[in-house]
């Protein structure tokens, strides 16, 4: 089955939300044996809803909206699709009188301008909402589905996994769509693109290589009537692709630098301090992301300037021959970290996040050093000299070095 989903709202063409219910159902619709084949934004605007809306028909046969639900004249989901199905709206009794139930348990009485929510036509059936006043609708016609849901997305998740996922994996017994990603890093996209051509025109499993900040990431995709044997196609290509990419490969799916990181400390009894430059306590934040951080973590220290790296136990002899961006700082940076913050292992990192450069070296430089007694690791690398990337590439560089660290640790 072929699917489309239709996000609705002027608001996110202006930018001034993300869209994450298309990011939801796109990461939900495989297991279902459903490809998703686009998704479109529309403002709120009927005639251009009608429009998608046709389009997205002529193509799929399954199409979702999400947004355009809700009680105002903006709202205009209903009104497309009921244009689209050339059928009139009607106010459905029931409805309404759960509305009107839905308003006197709050100690409201219900707007009248919310009977747009009770309106129905002959095609659609109501999708009960537990958490919000608006019903989604389920329609069939002319051998498509058409579904709405609503924009909130603590509505629009719970309505999917009540209401509508499991009649669809009732009502389809087709094809199971299973995806693995694999991340990596330490090799640019193209080199990573190279490495695994062979696997590159396969049909089934397809393979797809992309950048994130975090990883160049391999996307695995099979499809199968019976889901083991999907599992089984991923896991044999996985297999081969681990032989090429082992030791750039350092985490899976939902796996996160930090997250894998902190289990290591933990599991080694190792407690972790920074001294950060131009990433500005970036490094720290991320680390503490993760819930738990504070039985490995000690702390971090932001600093920005030659006298605050200096006041923190850098040797100021050392930065006035070598400036504050440079690798024996970046080592000093790290020591004493760990030093002043009585941790088994510190890292440090100093760099140019631009727009300018600093000290001759151009933006995009980073140092990064990681010291524990005994060991030692360090890198020094240029990243492209956009400032938010710097910080964020520089973050994720030194969580993989401590990786690297930490997984030869005895």
């Amino acid at each position: 089955m072929k699917a489309e989903i239709i996000s609705i709202g002027t608001e996110l063409l202006l930018g001034q939300i993300t869209d994450t219910n298309a990011q939801h159902l796109a990461s939900e619709l495989p297991a279902l044996g459903i490809d998703l084949h686009r998704i479109t934004q529309v403002g709120d605007n009927c005639n251009r809803l009608v429009d998608a809306l046709k389009q997205a028909c002529e193509r799929s046969e399954l199409v979702i909206t999400t947004g355009g639900l809700g009680p105002t004249d903006d709202d205009v989901t209903r009104e497309a699709i009921a244009n689209l199905v050339g059928e009139e709206m009607r106010v459905d009794a029931e409805i309404e009188q759960w509305l009107r139930s839905m308003f006197q348990k709050i100690g409201y009485e219900m707007p009248e301008r919310n009977i747009r929510q009770a309106y129905l036509i002959p095609s659609a059936r109501a999708i009960p909402n537990q958490r919000g006043t608006a019903p989604g609708w389920w329609v069939e016609h002319e051998g498509k589905t058409i579904l709405a849901m609503p924009g909130p997305p603590g509505e629009m998740q719970q309505m999917w996994e009540i209401e509508i996922r499991p009649e669809l994996k009732r009502k389809l017994s087709g094809e199971v769509i299973i995806s693995r990603t694999i991340k990596t890093l330490g090799l640019t996209e193209a080199k990573v693109d190279e490495m695994v051509s062979p696997f590159l025109s396969s049909t089934n499993p397809t393979l797809a290589v992309y950048a994130k900040l975090d990883s160049i990431q391999l996307r695995l995709t099979a499809k199968d009537r019976e889901r083991s044997k999907a599992e089984m196609m991923i896991a044999e290509v996985e297999k081969e692709l681990h032989k090429i990419l082992g030791f750039a490969i350092w985490g899976y799916d939902e796996d996160t630098l930090e997250g894998l990181v902190g289990t290591m400390l933990g599991e080694r009894s190792l407690s972790l301090a920074t001294m950060e430059s131009c990433t500005g306590g970036l490094l720290a934040s991320t680390i503490t992301d993760v819930p738990g951080s504070s039985d490995y973590f000690k702390g971090g220290l932001v600093a920005y300037s030659a006298e605050m790296k200096a006041a923190f136990g850098v040797d100021a002899t050392l930065l006035s021959q070598k400036g504050t961006v440079a690798p024996e700082v970046a080592a000093a940076m790290a020591k004493a970290a760990r030093l002043r913050l009585g941790a088994d292992i510190g890292i440090g990192v100093t760099g140019v996040a631009g727009p300018d450069e600093v000290e001759g070296k151009p933006v995009g430089t980073v140092h990064i050093a990681i010291d524990a007694e005994g060991k030692r690791s360090a890198l020094s690398t240029q990243y492209p000299p956009r400032r938010p990337e710097v910080k964020r590439r520089a973050v994720y560089s030194a969580l993989f070095k401590l990786r690297q660290l930490l997984l030869d640790w005895e």
